[in-house]
């Protein structure tokens, strides 16, 4: 069953600071919930760092995401750039905008059903 969801964009709880999200689309096919959400990153904003459960599928539709990983490093990416961000703790990620206009993002979640969207983990002490 396909259901909408929000249509405002609402702040993104903590550890996030400066992003606000808004789920489109969330179903359940398979044992897997399946959810469409559009993300806004104001400048200087942070998803905070964290790690899925299932894979993600990114588009940045506009300005620069940057991205970096806890295990492989720095990661940038333009507008218009598709990337998979894979899932589990050794994939801990920080989504966040160091430039001077604001990042959108468009994520289609591939979780395993009845799974958070993210668990935070403590940042790196080098960043």
């Amino acid at each position: 069953m396909t259901r909408w969801r929000d249509r405002e964009f609402r702040p993104n709880p903590a550890p996030a600071v400066g992003t606000a999200s808004r789920t489109l689309l969330r179903l359940r096919v398979a044992g897997h919930d399946i959810v469409l959400r559009r993300t806004r990153i104001a400048p200087g904003g942070t998803s905070g760092w964290h790690y899925h459960d299932g894979t993600l599928f990114v588009v940045v539709t506009r300005g620069v995401l940057d991205h970096p990983y806890l295990e492989r490093g720095p990661a940038e990416y333009p507008r218009f750039h598709v990337f998979r961000e894979p899932s589990g703790p050794a994939n801990a990620h920080v989504a966040r905008n160091g430039g001077p206009t604001e990042t959108r993002i468009l994520v289609l979640y591939l979780n395993p059903a009845n799974s958070p969207l993210s668990h935070s983990v403590p940042p790196p002490t080098d960043g």
